[in-house]
C-alpha cells in the first residue's frame, strides 16, 4: 500500500462550525418551543401560536447569527493582531525569533542542535506560519472564520426552530402544549446525540446533557404561561 494512500481526519479541524451549528440547532429547538410552549399554556389561540413560533424562528436566527460573528470576528481581530506584531518581531529582531522558536522545541524534547536545525529550516520556509503554528497557535484549519459561523449558527437555529412550529401547526389545538414538548424532547435526544458523536464522545451522554436542559426550558415556560393565562 502507497505510504500517501493514509489519510486521516480530525475533529479539530470541523470544531468551529460544529460547535456553531450544534449551538444554534439547539438554541432554535427550545428557544422556540418555550415560547410555544409558554403563549399555547396561557391560552392564546392557534394562530397566535403560530405566529409566535414564525417571529421568534425569524429573530432567534438573525440574533444567533449576529452574535456568533461578532464572536467568532473579535477572535479573529486578535488573531490579526497577533500575527502582524509576530511579523513586526520577524522583521525587526529575527534572529531574536530564531532563537525564540528554537527553544520551543527544545521544551518539546528535541535536542539543542536539531532544535536549532528545525527551527532554522522552518524559518527559511515561511518563518510567520511557524512562529504562528507553534508559538501562538494558529493554524489555517483552526483560524476564525466568522462569516462561516454565523451561516451555520443560523441555519441551524432554523433547521432545529422547525421543529416546535411544525408541531404547533400539526398538533390538536388543545394538545399543543404536550405536544410541542414531546417533540422538543425528541429533537433533543437526537441533536444531542448527534452532536456528541461527530465531536468523539458518548451519544447518550450528549443526548441527556441537552434534554435536562430542554426539559427544564420548557417546565418555565409553561409555568409561565399558567401563571399569566391570557387569551390572545
Amino acid at each position: 500500500m502507497s505510504r500517501n494512500s493514509h489519510r486521516e481526519t480530525h475533529r479539530s479541524e470541523r470544531i468551529g462550525w460544529l460547535r456553531a451549528a450544534v449551538l444554534g440547532a439547539n438554541d432554535g429547538i427550545v428557544s422556540v418551543a418555550g415560547l410555544v410552549v409558554g403563549v399555547a399554556a396561557g391560552g392564546a389561540s392557534p394562530s397566535a401560536i403560530l405566529a409566535t413560533g414564525v417571529a421568534g424562528t425569524v429573530a432567534g436566527a438573525m440574533s444567533m447569527a449576529a452574535g456568533e460573528y461578532v464572536s467568532v470576528m473579535s477572535q479573529a481581530d486578535a488573531e490579526r493582531a497577533e500575527l502582524a506584531r509576530e511579523q513586526r518581531e520577524l522583521h525587526e529582531d529575527p534572529h531574536s525569533e530564531l532563537e525564540e522558536l528554537a527553544g520551543i522545541y527544545r521544551r518539546r524534547g528535541l535536542s539543542p542542535d536539531l532544535a536549532w536545525q528545525v527551527a532554522e529550516q522552518l524559518t527559511d520556509h515561511d518563518a510567520l506560519a511557524a512562529h504562528a503554528r507553534d508559538e501562538l497557535g494558529i493554524t489555517d484549519q483552526l483560524r476564525a472564520r466568522p462569516l462561516q459561523a454565523a451561516a451555520a449558527s443560523a441555519s441551524a437555529f432554523i433547521v432545529g426552530a422547525a421543529l416546535p412550529v411544525l408541531t404547533a401547526l400539526l398538533a390538536a389545538p388543545a394538545w399543543v402544549a404536550e405536544t410541542t414538548t414531546a417533540a422538543t424532547i425528541v429533537g433533543l435526544c437526537i441533536t444531542g446525540a448527534l452532536a456528541a458523536r461527530a465531536g468523539g464522545a458518548q451519544p447518550l451522554r450528549g443526548a441527556l446533557r441537552v434534554v435536562f436542559w430542554g426539559a427544564l426550558a420548557m417546565a418555565a415556560a409553561s409555568a409561565i404561561g399558567h401563571l399569566f393565562k391570557i387569551t390572545v
